[in-house]
């Protein structure tokens, strides 16, 4: 059954429901520009050529650790409908899951947060996605009126090595497979 959300139906979230995305780790992220809209460039000769926008997506993307200086970036690519990027969540002291290559999901047996607080729990991954596609949003429509996002994003936990390594050759080559990328609506 689904839920209702000021009388519409909601889709339900499709985060790791107990595990709190304010932990340290490695997080695989996809963000999509709203009906796909190829705001951000072109592929020519399998190389992303930038269009203003998304020079913006890019110049933001790589100031989110001014923001957040408990985050560092890892591999990421703008494409023309989205952005594909490896975000590392640091913070000091943070009790658990310090070796943030090796990240061991906790007992999902038991709920330390709930869906509504992990959304705006300050350091968490959605809070840092939020003020990305904000500060992209507010400048992007300088330039085109219309621009938007989808209003969610893809995640993935990186949980060793080997992930980490396949997702990165995947953001590297992403512009090369552009044309059997599912994200491509040309």
């Amino acid at each position: 059954m689904s839920d209702k959300f000021q009388g519409k139906y909601r889709i339900k979230s499709a985060r790791l429901q107990n595990w709190d995305y304010s932990n340290n780790g490695l997080y695989f992220v996809t963000i999509c520009t709203a009906n796909r809209e190829l705001y951000f460039g072109d592929i020519v000769n399998g190389e992303m050529q930038l269009s203003e926008i998304g020079r913006l997506a890019n110049k933001f993307w790589k100031e989110i650790p001014n923001h957040f200086p408990f985050v560092e970036l890892d591999e990421f690519v703008i494409m023309p409908n989205h952005v594909h990027g490896i975000i590392i969540i640091n913070k000091p002291n943070d009790g658990g899951y310090n070796d943030k290559r090796n990240v061991e999901t906790p007992n999902l047996g038991v709920s330390t947060i709930t869906m509504a607080s992990e959304k705006w729990n300050p350091g968490s991954l959605g809070v840092i996605i939020n003020q990305y596609k904000r500060i992209c949003t507010i400048n992007a429509r300088k330039i085109h009126t219309n621009f938007a996002w989808q209003s969610r994003f893809h995640d993935h936990i990186i949980r060793n090595d080997e992930s980490l390594q396949r997702i990165r050759d995947y953001i590297i080559n992403n512009a090369l497979r552009w044309r059997d990328d599912k994200f491509c609506d040309e």
